[in-house]
C-alpha cells in the first residue's frame, strides 16, 4: 500500500514578524479607508513570523513581471534540491528508485517545468514521468498527494516523489488596496517541501482512500487576474465561509471509507487562515487540539500555500507520529473552491 512518508520543509532565511507587518501597512496605506479593517483581519491571523525569499526592502520593490519570474526559477533552483535530497533521505530511497515527480506551485512559471531541470540536475532517470501542477493553489498541497497515491496505486511498486514550491512574497502587488489583497500581504509567506510516496514499505501515512470536491459557482471567490505587473490575488469576503459545505464532503469521503470524519485520531488541514480551522472544528465536532499542526504552520510560517499540508504532516513526523494503525484524514483547500481530501492509517513501516 502506498506511504507518504515524512516530508522536508525549508523557508527561507529572511523573516518579517507581525508587528513590522501592521507598521508596513500603517506607513503604506495610511490614506486608505479599509486600512483599520485590514489591520485588525491581519492581527485575526494568528501568523506571527513569515519567511520571504528576499529582504522586506526588495520584497516591497515591483521590477516587472519579468524580473520576478526570473527570480522565481532561480530561488526554485537554488533551494529546492536540498529540500528533494532530505525528503529521499527520509524515505530511503535515491533519485534513481523515483518513477514520477509531481511539482505543484502558483507563484511562478517556468516551461519546460522545474521538474525537467530536476530530472537533468539531480539525475533522475530519463525515464522519470513529470506532472506540473500550477492552477490548484493552496489545494495543489493535498492534490499532490491524491495525485501520488493514484500512480502508486496504478503501479504498486512504483515511487512518487511530490513537490511544493511557493514564492508568495514574489506576488505582492504595491498597487492593490482591497481589503483582500492587504489582508493577503500580511497572510502569505514562502515555502518549500518534499515529500516521497512510496508504493512498498516506509513509515508514514498509508493512503486508503482520496477524492475531492468543488463547491458550485464559487470559482469567482479565489482566483489571480493576470496582468502586466503579473499575479494579482483575488478573494472573496465570503471564502472563511466554505468549512460549512465542506465539511460535510470530508464527512462524505470518510463515510464511503466506513469512517467517521469526527472521531479520527489525526488530522492534516490547510491552514489557510484561522477561521478555517475554527469552524472545520465546529462543523466536524473536533476538538480544536486536533488541527494543533496546522495551526503552528500558520503561527510559524503564514499560509504557504501548496506546502502548507506538508509542513503540518512534517510536525506530527518531529512530534513522534501516533500509534501504528492510527487513522487519519488529510486536506488541502483552494481555489474552484476546490478540496483534496485523503483518508489513511499511520504505519511505523516494516
Amino acid at each position: 500500500m502506498a506511504t507518504l512518508c515524512r516530508p522536508s520543509v525549508s523557508v527561507p532565511e529572511h523573516v518579517i514578524t507581525m508587528e513590522e507587518t501592521l507598521e508596513l501597512a500603517r506607513t503604506h496605506h495610511a490614506d486608505n479607508p479599509q486600512l483599520p479593517l485590514a489591520l485588525r483581519l491581519i492581527e485575526n491571523t494568528g501568523v506571527r513570523t513569515r519567511h520571504i525569499v528576499q529582504p522586506i526592502e526588495e520584497t516591497l520593490k515591483h521590477p516587472g513581471f519579468e524580473q520576478r519570474n526570473k527570480l522565481y526559477e532561480s530561488e526554485a533552483k537554488a533551494r529546492v534540491p536540498a529540500v528533494i535530497r532530505q525528503a529521499l533521505d527520509d524515505a530511503e530511497l535515491l533519485t534513481s528508485d523515483i518513477d514520477v515527480i509531481i511539482y505543484v506551485s502558483c507563484t511562478g512559471f517556468m516551461m519546460p517545468s522545474l521538474t525537467a531541470w530536476l530530472i537533468n540536475e539531480m539525475d533522475f532517470s530519463s525515464t522519470t514521468r513529470q506532472l506540473p501542477i500550477a492552477q490548484l493553489g493552496c489545494a495543489a498541497g493535498g492534490a499532490a498527494v491524491n495525485r501520488a497515491h493514484d500512480f502508486c496505486s496504478a503501479y504498486p511498486d512504483a515511487n512518487a516523489l511530490i513537490v511544493a514550491c511557493e514564492f508568495c512574497s514574489l506576488c505582492y502587488q504595491p498597487t492593490d488596496l482591497g481589503v483582500g489583497s492587504l489582508l493577503s500581504n500580511g497572510l502569505f509567506g514562502d515555502g518549500i517541501a518534499a515529500a516521497v510516496v512510496r508504493g512498498q514499505g516506509g513509515r508514514g501515512v498509508e493512503l486508503e482512500r482520496n477524492g475531492s470536491y468543488l463547491i458550485p459557482k464559487t470559482e469567482d471567490w479565489i482566483s489571480y487576474d493576470v496582468r502586466d505587473t503579473g499575479f494579482h490575488f483575488l478573494l472573496d469576503k465570503r471564502v472563511p465561509t466554505t468549512m460549512e459545505p465542506l465539511a460535510p464532503a470530508l464527512q462524505d469521503l470518510a463515510g464511503t471509507h466506513g469512517w467517521n470524519a469526527s472521531d479520527l485520531d489525526f488530522y492534516i488541514i490547510h491552514a489557510g487562515g484561522p477561521r478555517i480551522l475554527d469552524d472545520l472544528s465546529k462543523f466536524l465536532n473536533v476538538e480544536p487540539h486536533a488541527f494543533r499542526f496546522s495551526r503552528s504552520t500558520l503561527t510559524e510560517y503564514g499560509n504557504i500555500a501548496s506546502a502548507v499540508v506538508l509542513d503540518a504532516l512534517r510536525r506530527l513526523f518531529d512530534d513522534g507520529g501516533p500509534e501504528e494503525g492510527a487513522r487519519g484524514l488529510m486536506a488541502g483547500f483552494g481555489p474552484g473552491i476546490t478540496a483534496e481530501m485523503t483518508v489513511g492509517r499511520w504505519s511505523e513501516g516494516s
